[in-house]
């Protein structure tokens, strides 16, 4: 781990199948989807007590939707909320809305940071949820409000450009879903994502004062702050090693890659060029790399002028 890597807490019991209280008034339930990208699971967790909500009830997972209906059993369920359009967290929302008569609430259909360019394919096509529609667009800042409970949208496009964060009012919690997580980066993919997104997120976050984030996968992170200070620190000192390999002469991504990445799961490989190549697109846009054409996977970088 470098330097400036945050502190992170791999740490966690996903207790599949069950509801574990997590704060008052906050029940979490695992979806048993365990990957290299997703940890132990996809976390959905309950708001409320008597009048509910649900957050990023997962994927299409018959004993995660059997899990969640038991423990909603005997509550009325008014509203479905999802932080992103990735497979792994939305596409149960349509099953848990025919069951309960729930509104689902997101920051609106998938769409991608950028248009593709000629010849480009979107890597994560088949992992975004094409099929949401909400019924409800929540706009940054606006509120949704139920019995004892309210949620307030903070829009952090990064991940993917319609990813919210959402922050339970008055009890200092942020369910942070894959823009912030304890056990890893979050993967900032083009075209589903962007790099400059994702740190203006990430200092949306800084500016408040949260008590704690609970995130899509994984345990809290439990000192906010001081967490996204090193997440901020992290991404600062891969944007320097990607522009030190352009100056010592690395011109495509895929060797950039294999010095930058040498300790990382080789599994992950594929996904640490993207992010490369989101910071590459960063940096053109900062005026520090020049690349001849729009930024790709296969084109060749050097430094600006």
């Amino acid at each position: 781990m470098a330097k400036d890597d945050p502190d992170f807490d791999l740490s966690f019991e996903p207790a599949y199948g069950r509801a574990v209280p997590v704060a008052p008034g906050v029940e979490r339930l695992t979806v048993n989807n365990p990957s290299a990208f997703t940890f132990h699971g996809t976390n959905s967790y309950i708001v409320g007590t008597s009048s509910v909500a649900v957050i990023d009830p997962g994927p299409e997972n018959e004993a995660h939707f059997q899990a969640l209906m038991a423990a909603l059993a005997g509550r009325e369920v008014t509203h479905i909320v999802v932080s992103h359009t990735h497979r792994d967290h939305s596409p149960l929302s349509r099953r848990l809305k025919a069951a309960t008569g729930a509104l689902i609430v997101g920051e609106g259909p998938h769409r991608a940071a950028r248009p593709l360019h000629v010849g480009e394919v979107n890597p994560f096509a088949e992992s975004s949820d094409m099929e949401f529609l909400p019924d409800i667009a929540l706009a940054d800042s606006e509120a949704l409000v139920g019995d004892g409970w309210r949620l307030t949208a903070l829009n952090t496009p990064g991940h993917t450009a319609n990813h919210a964060c959402f922050a339970l009012d008055d009890a200092g919690i942020v369910f942070s879903a894959d823009h912030v997580m304890a056990w890893a980066t979050t993967i900032v993919a083009p075209p589903d994502g962007a790099m400059a997104d994702y740190m203006a997120s990430l200092e949306r976050l800084l500016a408040r004062d949260d008590r704690i984030f609970f995130p899509g996968h994984g345990g809290p992170v439990k000192e906010p702050r001081s967490f996204l200070r090193g997440l901020r620190a992290h991404r600062r000192m891969r944007e320097r090693a990607v522009l030190e390999r352009i100056k010592a002469g690395d011109r495509l991504i895929a060797d950039m890659v294999k010095i930058i990445y040498r300790e990382t799961d080789p599994r992950l490989h594929g996904a640490a060029a993207l992010s490369v190549l989101a910071h590459l697109e960063d940096l053109v846009g900062k005026g520090l790399v020049e690349t001849d054409g729009p930024p790709s996977l296969l084109g060749a970088f050097r430094p600006a002028h």
